[in-house]
C-alpha cells in the first residue's frame, strides 16, 4: 500500500479534527521544510522516524541495459534515508 499526501491530510483531518484545508496546509508546510533543508545540503532527522541525507555521486561510466551501448552517467545530488532504531524495533516487532 503506498501512503499519499492526501492520506497524511485525511489522517489528521480524522485523529486530531484540524479541518482539511488546514490539515493540508501542514503537510504541504512540513515537507517545504524538509524539501529545503535537503535542498540546503542538510540532514533531516526525525527522532523516531529516521535521517534523511543528502549525498553526492560522482560522474561515473555506465552501460544501457537495452542496448549495451556505454555511456556517462552525470554527478548528481541523491537522499539516503536511515530508519531510526526505534522504527526498525516496530517494524521487526522486537
Amino acid at each position: 500500500m503506498t501512503l499519499t499526501k492526501a492520506d497524511l491530510i485525511e489522517s489528521i483531518y480524522n485523529q486530531v479534527g484540524f479541518s482539511r484545508s488546514t490539515s493540508a496546509r501542514m503537510v504541504e508546510t512540513v515537507l517545504e521544510i524538509v524539501k529545503g533543508k535537503l535542498q540546503e545540503g542538510e540532514e533531516v532527522l526525525i527522532s523516531g522516524f529516521g535521517k534523511f541525507s543528502p549525498r553526492n555521486k560522482e560522474q561515473r561510466r555506465g552501460r544501457n541495459p537495452a542496448t549495451g551501448e556505454s555511456l556517462t552517467l552525470k554527478e548528481r545530488r541523491i537522499i539516503t534515508f536511515k530508519c531510526s532504531s526505534v522504527l526498525k524495533k516496530r517494524i521487526n516487532k522486537d
